[in-house]
């Protein structure tokens, strides 16, 4: 019973020290908490397959460029390992609205939408209402200025 308890407490100190050092991992190119965890926890293959966000399961995740992804099953999580570009958001899930002015903001992953195929994540409802005004300019202007704020500390913008 003891060695069980031992074995239990070293699988979950393994688990904890990987999505510490996940966070580590990840670089300024991707919006992730402190402990790794990207796009709050929510499915990034819910919003083409579900057609809307949904919560993963914590026992269900992949890493991808030192972010953790959750998902609502394993089929999702090994369609996102197969093609992780298809359902990342894009800018890292940062505001898309936020990277076409030059800056990296929060992308909230309520406030989302895909357009040709793409996921984009807004910061607030103002916001995204902004950036529905003219998407193909501000997705041209963000997809110029990604390259320069990719690896930039967002504090240093």
């Amino acid at each position: 019973m003891f060695a069980n308890l031992i074995r239990g407490s070293l699988a979950a100190l393994v688990v904890v020290t990987g999505l510490v050092s996940n966070a580590f991992a990840a670089g300024f190119d991707v919006n992730a908490t402190v402990t790794g965890l990207a796009l709050r926890g929510v499915d990034p293959v819910s919003y083409f397959t579900a057609g809307e966000p949904q919560d993963g399961d914590f026992t269900i995740t992949a890493v991808h460029n030192g972010a953790t992804y959750r998902f609502v099953s394993e089929k999702n999580r090994d369609l996102f390992k197969e093609n992780p570009d298809k359902y990342l958001p894009q800018y890292g899930g940062f505001c898309a609205f936020g990277t076409a002015m030059g800056v990296k903001v929060d992308g909230d992953p309520d406030l989302w939408k895909i357009v040709d195929g793409k996921l984009y994540l807004n910061l607030s409802k103002s916001i995204q209402e902004r950036w529905n005004g003219d998407i193909p300019g501000f997705v041209s202007t963000a997809d110029e200025k990604w390259g320069d704020l990719r690896d930039a500390d967002p504090s240093k913008l």
